[in-house]
């Protein structure tokens, strides 16, 4: 129920929009039994031979109501269509306002194929949420009120009949719907997020999946998966079809218990017996309403799971929030980690711990050690991904915390080791981090990056992920974009991992001599050019073990000295 309760203050701004929509589709529908009530007394008084003069408002009435019909259907569609649309767009920009604060944090514990399943899938589902689940049972209401006006007119009796058969139409029938199709809705949404999972890795793994003979596997499994998917719907669709005739069974029941009761009432007197063909016909009209009420609440489950899904991501707290009045970023680029010690959430592990060291203003400094030491932790706390567990980071002395996470991100600017380039032009990639620079300035960039050839390749597709590149070429580019953002702060986040030796220690070089006047941060285990920064600090284990420059870690003869050697001597074995 919470679930539906927010879902409902998600429609709350489509409020009238919505009660228009039901209006209008209340007026169609009693538009039809208008028609068909109004026909059925011409028809049955004109039998009676009466003048020309007595059936002149009935034939207008049926003008009237033949016309009203039609255009109160097209109004009754253009409205619903409409609102559901604003609804929808509403809920893709609020669900997109809400999950950006969560990334990444946040959001690395889902696959991206169900991360897509719940952006794009369950959203969708939503948009029958106002015309299948809200409206079908306000308008049924709405005409069942109608209806007991209507009838009472002539019989409490009849009226009060046809009211309990609109309530077994209304909720006998779809409750039995929803206890053959329960659970269905949760089942389908999770087939389709594992079936999407497995398109994905079956597009992106295609390559892996031949060179070990494992394709039809995969595809059997991809088989499986919509074949399930298949039983679950024919099951739904198996229950849909039943509802029309249980609808149409329903009605026809009040009709012979209405019939039964109107035949003393005629043979009475008590009502003239042109009535009986307007009461029944009125009676069947009526019941048009209530066929969509079974699938509104098959509908509802299915609304009820995809909002569940998609709370279930937007009710998780952000790892890091905006401060109710944050800093402005400093024109001291001064980086101080002040006794840190950081967790990743569910692991027991600190990634970092108690560590402190100052990275001066205009300084180039190198963090390296192994691999799982910790170096790509720094890079995420500095950005504001996540907080410091204990102790504290500041830049220019002002509190990492206390400053707007989007401000500090604008003015860091990052390569990583994993480049994500979009499926675009090599031009638009670049014009992330300046979307107004030009072509001499992306040439320029470009040419600084070492890939100025690229000047002339702007408007080529880079490729999904930028497969349409090496490695290289892709961090190349990275770092371009780099340089391209003009931010005071640079990390380079094992930028230069997938260069070989050669190309990595001239690109290192070329990015030393770019910032000269910026406060760089370099994050990697391969030793290249380390002479050139003001400190190295070392880590292992998530603790700092050594700090210094190039020359003196050598001397110390601890880790540093031993990775420099294994990257930089070449060990030749004696020949006995």
């Amino acid at each position: 129920m919470t679930v539906l309760l927010k879902l409902l203050r998600l429609v709350r701004p489509f409020t009238w929009w919505m009660i228009l929509a039901i209006i209008t589709g209340f007026a169609t529908i009693g538009s039809s039994i208008g028609l068909l009530m109004t026909a059925a007394w011409l028809l049955s008084k004109a039998a009676l031979h009466p003048s020309f003069h007595e059936l002149q408002i009935a034939i207008v009435g049926v003008r009237f109501f033949g016309i009203a019909r039609g255009a109160l259907r097209y109004i009754e569609r253009l409205v619903a269509h409409s609102t559901t649309f604003r609804l929808l767009s509403n809920i893709r920009v609020w669900f997109y306002a809400s999950l950006e604060p969560l990334a990444p944090a946040r959001l690395q514990q889902y696959k991206s194929a169900d991360l897509l399943q719940r952006i794009v899938g369950d959203i969708d589902a939503l948009e029958n949420l106002y015309a299948r689940v809200i409206a079908p049972p306000a308008t049924a209401m709405m005409i069942s009120g109608l209806l007991w006006v209507l009838l009472g007119y002539f019989s409490w009796e009849i009226s009060l009949t046809v009211l309990l058969f609109h309530g077994a139409a209304a909720l006998v029938i779809p409750l039995i719907s929803g206890m053959l199709n329960r659970g269905s809705a949760l089942q389908l949404s999770r087939t389709k997020a594992h079936q999407q999972a497995a398109t994905i890795d079956y597009v992106q793994g295609m390559a892996e999946l031949q060179l070990f003979g494992q394709i039809e596997r995969h595809l059997e499994t991809m088989r499986a998966q919509k074949q399930q998917e298949l039983n679950i719907q024919r099951k739904q669709a198996l229950v849909q079809r039943a509802h029309e005739p249980l609808i149409g069974l329903c009605m026809n029941a009040a009709v012979i218990t209405v019939l039964w009761k109107l035949g003393p009432l005629v043979t009475s007197g008590a009502i003239e017996s042109i009535w009986t063909a307007v009461i029944v016909v009125g009676i069947m009209a009526s019941f048009e309403a209530f066929l969509p009420l079974p699938d509104a609440l098959q509908h509802l489950e299915t609304d009820r799971e995809a909002g569940k899904r998609i709370f279930d991501i937007i009710d998780t707290e952000p790892a890091v929030t905006t401060p109710p009045h944050p800093l402005e970023f400093p024109s001291d680029h001064s980086i101080s980690f002040s006794n840190v010690t950081f967790c990743y959430p569910g692991s027991a592990t600190p990634a970092l711990r108690n560590i402190s060291f100052d990275a001066r203003h205009g300084e180039k400094t190198a963090i390296v050690g192994p691999s799982g030491s910790g170096k790509s932790t720094i890079t995420s706390l500095l950005l504001r991904f996540y907080n410091t567990t204990e102790g504290s980071i500041t830049i220019g002395g002002t509190g990492l915390q206390q400053m707007d996470p989007d401000i500090v991100r604008r003015n860091i600017s990052i390569v990583s080791q994993k480049t994500y380039l979009f499926a675009e032009t090599i031009r638009q990639n670049l014009l992330l981090g300046n979307p107004q620079a030009n072509d001499q300035q992306l040439a320029n960039a470009l040419q600084q990056a070492g890939i100025g050839a690229f000047a002339r390749k702007l408007d080529q597709w880079a490729g999904q992920h930028g497969m349409q590149l090496s490695g290289g070429e892709r961090q190349r580019i990275a770092i371009a974009r780099t340089i391209l953002q003009q931010a005071p702060l640079i990390m380079l986040d094992e930028a230069t991992a997938s260069l070989d030796t050669i190309t990595e220690k001239k690109v290192m070089e070329q990015m030393i001599s770019l910032t000269h006047n910026k406060t760089l941060l370099v994050i990697t285990h391969k030793l290249q050019a380390m002479e050139q920064f003001d400190r190295i600090i070392v880590l292992d284990r998530g603790t700092i073990v050594e700090e210094g420059s190039h020359s003196d870690l050598l001397q110390q003869k601890g880790i540093y000295s031993s990775m420099w050697k294994l990257q930089h001597e070449t060990v030749i074995p004696d020949i006995l």
